[in-house]
């Protein structure tokens, strides 16, 4: 005979509730184990910033002073198009720019990688750095332009042309990231894709012309305006140069910097010791050289300096004037102090190699 309200066994209870906890926890980890088996996988390009089109775009502006500011870009691709009567500053280095229908309008680009296209535009007047430039169908541009390859209009008239002078603090590095070298500059070397007989689409702007005569500098309550930006000559990255335009002596000078920790510094120094003197600095290009190269530009005084071209490339300066010669030896020697010399001018300097030569060799500028 048994008790009704007969107690419960502590230890049969005990045994359940662990059985019942266990079988919870572990239904808890096989849930746990299933979402971790079902999150889906993360790439590399699923982290990366998240790029809004707009961000890279000037659409439909008018009587506005806009842009981007140094860092902004950060080498993507841009477009300007239909905008009226702006002031136009991209201080940063991008992939390829293009600009549409745009009038009367002033435009600044900082290093474009690839290219600069401009379309269907007229009355503008901009400062340009890239790789390649084309325009066509516009009217009445005029462009200081660094630009390293050759330039090249299509369908377009009134096009006028000046050596680029820009300077802001980020823009050296600019350069470098855009693969652009300061010292291949082919502003004046302009291609008509579509001449006209009896007719000139392009010219060179006056030697002396000021870019501030044709691109103001921002407007002191824009956004631009913790920005340094200079058009002096002195203070342009890329050296000015006369290009294309008359020489005015038959006396020329070839430069060259063999490559070694202070070209560009050493190369810079030499433009502001001749153009002080007066002489006039005509051309500059950065490129590689072959062996025959070497040999058919230093011809006698070669030996040697096979060796030296495979560090890098040579930066060489055409300069001109009369006793131009004279003083590049004066300024090899003297400027650059505790300079070896030897025949023919040969010289080493802190491991940059200068070599001058008194005929202009067509080997290092076609």
């Amino acid at each position: 005979m048994g008790c009704f309200f007969s107690k419960k066994s502590k230890r049969k209870s005990s045994e359940k509730d662990l059985t019942s906890t266990a079988t919870a926890a572990e239904s808890t980890n096989n849930a746990a184990s299933n979402n971790a088996e079902e999150a889906p996988k993360q790439y590399s390009w699923d982290k990366r910033e998240k790029v809004d089109p707009k961000d890279f775009m000037l659409t439909g502006l008018k009587d506005a002073t806009v842009g981007r500011l140094p860092d902004k870009l950060k080498g993507q691709q841009f477009v300007i198009q239909e905008c009226e009567n702006c002031n136009i500053y991209i201080l940063d280095h991008s992939a390829t720019i293009t600009i549409d229908d745009c009038v009367n309008c002033q435009i600044v680009l900082g290093p474009v990688k690839g290219s600069v296209f401009f379309r269907d535009c007229k009355d503008m007047k901009c400062v340009v750095a890239c790789q390649q430039f084309r325009t066509r169908d516009c009217k009445k541009m005029d462009v200081f332009l660094c630009c390293a390859t050759q330039p090249i209009i299509e369908s377009s008239t009134g096009m006028k042309f000046g050596c680029f002078q820009y300077y802001y603090p980020e823009l050296a590095f600019h350069f470098k990231d855009a693969g652009l070298s300061i010292f291949n500059n082919n502003w004046s070397n302009i291609h008509d894709f579509t001449p006209v007989s009896g007719e000139t689409n392009w010219s060179l702007l006056p030697e002396d012309t000021s870019v501030l005569d044709f691109v103001p500098l921002p407007d002191p309550e824009s956004e631009f305006k913790s920005v340094r930006i200079s058009t002096e000559t002195g203070r342009s990255i890329v050296p000015l140069t006369r290009g294309g335009r008359r020489k005015e002596s038959d006396e020329s000078c070839l430069f060259v910097f063999f490559a070694g920790d202070y070209t560009t510094a050493n190369a810079r120094k030499l433009i502001d010791e001749v153009t002080q003197k007066g002489f006039v600095l005509i051309q500059t290009k950065e490129v590689s050289m072959r062996p025959e190269d070497v040999n058919r530009v230093f011809k006698n005084n070669a030996e040697g300096l096979t060796e030296l071209i495979t560090k890098g490339p040579v930066v060489a300066l055409e300069l001109n004037g009369n006793g131009v010669v004279e003083a590049c030896r004066n300024i090899a020697t003297e400027v650059f102090s505790g300079t070896k010399v030897r025949h023919m001018a040969f010289s080493i300097l802190h491991y940059v190699l200068m070599y001058i030569i008194f005929k202009l060799m067509s080997v290092l500028f076609d």
